[in-house]
């Protein structure tokens, strides 16, 4: 798992992926057709239950795309219980400092280097590939810390000199409303202070991964350094572009900014 995601990591190359809140796994496969590098599940927001998952990890089966997923808090149950369905590695939400992302490393990873349990379930094929899961598991998962807090940004050399963290993700919403500015998607100084911290991250070697507006914003992220860029959500770009073709015939639509 995760073979094509960090080769591109590692490489400096850009890794575009898709950020995914609807149900249906033909999302996952025709993300997998088109070639982008990964995926992110949102657990977070929305309606995605475990089932979900479950049947978009099997529409990745046989592909070289990563099924990330972001979990919807930083208890034991959710991060467990994905990586028991099969994810390839969890998008921590509202990280404020590197002890909480050092628990959900503890949760992610089996003995000695943390404490996850042992189950029987899809990841392991039900039992029969349980022995080769465990070989590999410590060293394939990843584990993604989302920086969308001030006190995340205070921490951020902290969180980045963790082992095995190899990608940070931010999340310029939240962060921007963290100093203040809710309601706005990258408000004066904050989009500043973002790229000072993907080069605090590149001079370390790890990844910064960020969720694009547009066609433009993608290209823009990439320039700026972004090797992680979401050409945006499924929801979003469906939204986005119906209402350009809106735009384009007269149709009166609604702008939906945030992607």
């Amino acid at each position: 798992m995760n073979e094509k995601l960090r080769a591109k990591i590692g490489a400096s190359e850009t890794a575009y992926g898709l950020w995914v809140t609807m149900e249906s796994p033909a999302v996952i496969e025709i993300a997998a057709e088109l070639g982008l590098d990964w995926v992110v599940i949102d657990l977070e927001h929305g309606y995605l239950s475990y089932e979900h998952v479950a049947n978009h990890l099997r529409a990745a089966k046989g592909t070289d795309l990563s099924v990330i997923v972001r979990v919807p808090s930083h208890d034991l149950e959710p991060t467990k219980r994905v990586l028991d369905l099969g994810a390839h590695g969890i998008v921590i939400p509202l990280v404020r400092n590197a002890a909480e992302v050092e628990r959900i490393q503890q949760y992610a990873y089996y003995p000695p280097r943390g404490e996850r349990g042992l189950g029987g379930e899809r990841n392991v094929r039900w039992g029969l590939g349980l022995e080769d899961y465990i070989k590999r598991a410590n060293d394939e998962i990843m584990i993604f810390p989302m920086i969308e807090s001030k006190e995340a940004t205070a921490a951020f050399d902290d969180i980045i000199a963790l082992d095995q963290v190899e990608a940070v993700v931010f999340g310029p919403g939240d962060l921007s409303s963290s100093y203040g500015h809710i309601g706005q998607w990258e408000a004066p100084g904050v989009g500043e202070e973002i790229l000072d911290l993907v080069q605090r991250a590149k001079a370390q070697g790890i990844a910064s991964a960020v969720v694009a507006r547009n066609a433009d914003d993608v290209v823009a992220r990439r320039d700026q350094g972004f090797g992680m860029v979401a050409l945006g959500s499924d929801a979003g770009m469906i939204v986005r572009h119906v209402s350009d073709i809106g735009k384009l015939v007269g149709s009166k639509t609604v702008d939906h900014r945030w992607f």
